[in-house]
């Protein structure tokens, strides 16, 4: 979600569905269950909204738009706990990126890079963007235009412009939405998004949208939802914008060696490349370190010594300015280099309980329903009803913690029970 503030996410895996609270909810159910609205805060947001027509006469909204798109709204306050709950700050790293970089993903950003291949040959040619990067985004994002978040958007963000914190922030989104509405190149019909007000098939935020969005199918608006090219076009213009190295690699894994200083590590700490080398990092894959010797570089340790390293370069701030967060932009990159036919991490991350993709997912979601439990379809969507099993099943087998998270250890744990030999039978007297 390229806002340029670090405290607004992508919200993705937090969206809510009535019964079971999944880590994404369908682009095609856009509505949300209207909320019982306080009087209170039905007085708040009344009392707020002229302060929201001057600003936005201020800006260029004249007042037949803001009667049509805002005055009729009534405010969601089921948003404002969730500015808290970023899950790249709070979901362990091998979890997220389980999750995104997963089998399914990979194979069907495949697929897309040959279904869009005319469209990328394009973007790709006008922003230097690789087609795989361009399409990592995508897939991360909204997974390739399924998932593009399902909360009205003027409601959220008007909501946000009147209540909680940072609300100058989102009267300046609300105010560029508004002029995309106004401007034509967007139709309030159905417009839905993350809570934050991110949206479309590559999540901008709408004040990027205003700025960078591109008009990638030539037909004289740029429409982010519904057209595949200008999500492709735009996401290409954003990383360019934000100094992407054409023909450049955001970077690679890499071995350290026993010793390293750990304190020096971090996306800021860019030194020459030489003196990485000098300190002896290699490349994971044993192929030889090419790139010029003067050229900065910054190595990661997300999870300590003990876990993946990785030497990143300047291609990968472009990523990581589309939406600031270490996960987020580790996420695109490693996907992208799975679509480019790379096979993985050669090491493995430090937990004796790693992440599960959506086919395990699934898998585990199967055998929870086989024990009896009423979670719905298994679709691979971990919400609140798939943990609150989860944690049945932990105190049942004595796992622990008994925490409700759909991990390694639960779904051996309930495979190897399910094909365990049956106990012989006593014969009968």
């Amino acid at each position: 979600m390229p806002s340029r503030l670090v405290l607004l996410l992508l919200m993705w895996p937090l969206a809510l569905r009535a019964q079971d609270a999944p880590e994404a909810v369908p682009a095609a159910t856009p509505a949300v269950e209207a909320v019982p609205v306080a009087a209170a805060d039905q007085a708040a947001f009344a009392a707020c909204l002229p302060e929201l027509r001057t600003q936005a006469q201020r800006a260029g909204i004249d007042d037949a738009s803001f009667e049509r798109y805002v005055a009729p709204l009534q405010p969601d306050t089921s948003v404002l706990p969730l500015l808290d709950s970023q899950p790249e700050f709070t979901t362990p790293l091998w979890d997220y990126l389980a999750g995104l970089v997963d089998t399914q993903r990979v194979v069907d950003g495949q697929a897309m890079q040959q279904a869009h291949a005319q469209v990328l040959e394009q973007v790709v040619a006008a922003s230097g963007v690789d087609a795989a990067t361009i399409v990592a985004v995508w897939g991360v994002e909204s997974d390739y235009g399924r998932i593009t978040g399902k909360r009205p958007l003027l409601q959220s963000l008007s909501t946000l412009s009147c209540f909680g914190r940072r609300q100058a922030f989102f009267r300046g989104e609300l105010i560029a939405l508004l002029s995309l509405l106004q401007a034509g190149d967007l139709s309030a019909e159905g417009l839905s998004g993350s809570w934050a007000g991110a949206f479309g098939q590559t999540q901008f935020m709408p004040s990027t949208y205003q700025r960078l969005a591109v008009d990638g199918d030539g037909d004289g608006r740029r429409d982010l939802v519904a057209s595949v090219a200008d999500a492709l076009a735009s996401t290409g213009n954003f990383l360019k914008r934000a100094g992407w190295q054409s023909g450049q690699a955001w970077g690679y894994e890499i071995a350290v060696p026993a010793g390293f200083d750990a304190a020096q590590t971090g996306r800021r700490a860019r030194r020459p490349l030489r003196e990485w080398i000098a300190r002896g990092v290699t490349r994971a894959d044993g192929q030889s370190i090419t790139e010029s010797s003067e050229q900065p570089a910054a190595v990661l340790l997300p999870t300590g010594v003990e876990g993946p390293a990785f030497l990143v370069f300047r291609n990968y701030d472009a990523i990581f300015s589309y939406n600031a967060a270490e996960s987020y932009a580790l996420a695109i990159a490693l996907l992208s280099d799975r679509l480019r036919g790379g096979s993985g991490l050669s090491r493995a991350w430090p937990t004796d309980d790693p992440g599960i993709g959506r086919d395990e997912r699934r898998q585990l979601q199967e055998l929870l329903v086989a024990r009896g439990h009423a979670i719905g379809v298994a679709d691979g969507m971990i919400g609140m009803l798939t943990r609150k099993a989860i944690v049945v099943e932990q105190t049942r087998l004595g796992l622990t913690p008994t925490d409700g998270r759909a991990g390694r250890k639960i779904l051996d744990a309930l495979q190897a029970e399910r094909t365990a030999p049956a106990a012989p039978t006593a014969p009968s007297p």
